[in-house]
């Protein structure tokens, strides 16, 4: 068990950063997910197929997290009298934290598309299969994802 979490940590923590932009609760989705993932490599028809399981898995789980959260802020404010909050993260004093905010300031799907292409290096058909879309939506996510991340990028760099 040590050395198939070993062997698909990096990867999965490094992925879940680029999704939640939060090295904390990157590690605490990593971690749970392995744990649940783990516990069900025996029912994978293709053992070597871990890594792209636990990345599906770490995809859903953030998903899951960033919808639970927006459900959550969205209650309190309604109990609060306050109107939604619309913004962006703050700006970072540095190159990784102006990417990562603006990689946060995507939406899910580009954002996820975009991870997964480049820190994964996922082929669109790889993204298109765990992401349950065709190959033409992954393009297209990765394109928009792109254009926008260079305006946000630039943005938050000018700032």
């Amino acid at each position: 068990m040590a050395a198939l979490y070993r062997a698909n940590v990096r990867a999965a923590r490094a992925f879940a950063v680029a999704l939640t932009g939060d090295p904390d609760l990157a590690e605490d989705v990593v971690h749970d997910t392995f744990i649940r993932c783990a516990s069900r490599r025996h029912a994978l028809r293709d053992p070597a197929a871990f890594q792209t399981y636990l990345l599906r898995a770490v995809i859903h789980t953030v998903n899951s997290h960033h919808r639970r959260r927006r459900l959550e802020r969205r209650h309190l404010a309604r109990l609060a009298g306050e109107p939604p909050r619309i913004g962006s993260p703050e700006p970072g004093t540095d190159d990784r934290d102006a990417l990562l905010a603006a990689l946060r300031s995507l939406p899910v799907g580009q954002r996820t598309a975009v991870a997964a292409r480049y820190l994964l290096d996922w082929s669109e058909a790889q993204i298109a299969d765990a992401l349950g879309c065709r190959v033409g939506t992954v393009k297209s996510q990765i394109s928009r994802g792109l254009t926008r991340l260079r305006i946000a990028y630039a943005e938050r760099r000018e700032s």
